[in-house]
């Protein structure tokens, strides 16, 4: 293929927005936003289409010209909606006597491009991209995640994935193969990566509660420290940026950390059980004793 794409995107949430812009930036033109037949979504899609110069249609009235269609549609609404673009794919083709859209991708962590079986049977090069980062509504714009250096994990069909890694390439991510059979195992990689990386924070403002500071205060102040154990992360490993009672293996202060959170169980339950994975994969002295006051 020489030239980039016309691409429509199906979907107007967080992802698709964030993606149609990223792509139109590249220099991707986006042909068309295709929305849910429904006043909200409706909206939504106009909003983005205005965005990027693209039309906003819903599937009945989608010209379905681009050459590649991009589905940023939840992970349960994908088969049904590569169902309902085929059939409208099939009989635009048969007036045009010839297939338009040649590729056909989905952006679900979890699923993989079988998905899309029925636009493959309707001629489309199929494949899953999944870019590992996260891409939440009412982010500021300054605040959007960059692409560059973003993976994305590709599985398909080999022409739909060489199409992929060309704009990855272009949108300044980095691609990688990544087997169907693997998929859930990596999509439960990416949530403990972000949404439950959240949760670990938010049990983080739990805890600072039973040290008298608001939700807020604990946000705030517990921000630097967080900030530098990711550098540290980066630059010198988990094993060198270990610190605190448990590499020292001082058995005496995390009992003192047990019982003062015994009011708050649910943070001490996360304390155990983050302590419990410490011991198995950081270099954590006196684990004997450790072990015995973690078990009780």
């Amino acid at each position: 293929m020489t030239g980039k794409p016309s691409i429509a995107i199906v979907g107007a949430g967080s992802l698709a927005t964030f993606l149609a812009v990223a792509l139109n930036d590249a220099g991707f033109p986006i042909t068309e936003i295709i929305a849910r037949d429904s006043p909200r979504s409706r909206r939504r899609a106009r909003a983005l289409a205005a965005k990027v110069g693209a039309q906003m249609v819903t599937a009945s009235s989608a010209a379905l010209d681009a050459t590649l269609l991009w589905l940023c549609v939840p992970d349960r609404e994908i088969r049904r909606a590569a169902w309902v673009l085929s059939d409208h794919l099939v009989a635009r083709a048969l007036l045009r006597q010839k297939v338009i859209a040649r590729f056909a991708l989905h952006s679900s962590g979890a699923l993989s491009s079988r998905e899309l079986d029925p636009l493959r049977k309707a001629g489309a090069a199929v494949a899953s991209v999944h870019p590992l980062m996260t891409f939440v509504a009412g982010a500021h714009p300054s605040e959007h995640p960059s692409m560059t250096g973003v993976p994305f994990a590709i599985e398909g069909d080999d022409a739909a994935m060489r199409v992929a890694r060309r704009i990855v390439r272009e949108l300044g991510g980095e691609s990688f193969l990544l087997p169907a059979a693997r998929k859930a195992a990596y999509h439960a990689w990416a949530t403990m990566t972000s949404p439950l990386l959240l949760a670990f924070l938010v049990t983080l403002e739990e805890a600072a509660r039973a040290a008298g500071l608001t939700r807020q205060d604990a946000r705030r102040k517990s921000l630097p420290i967080i900030r530098q154990t990711l550098a540290n992360y980066s630059r010198l490993g988990p094993a060198r940026s270990f610190s605190g009672p448990l590499v020292r293996g001082d058995a005496e202060t995390v009992a003192k950390h047990l019982a003062v959170l015994t009011k708050h169980p649910g943070a001490r339950e996360v304390y155990v059980a983050l302590a419990r994975a410490a011991m198995r994969g950081l270099p954590v002295k006196n684990q004997d004793e450790l072990k015995q006051l973690l078990h009780d």
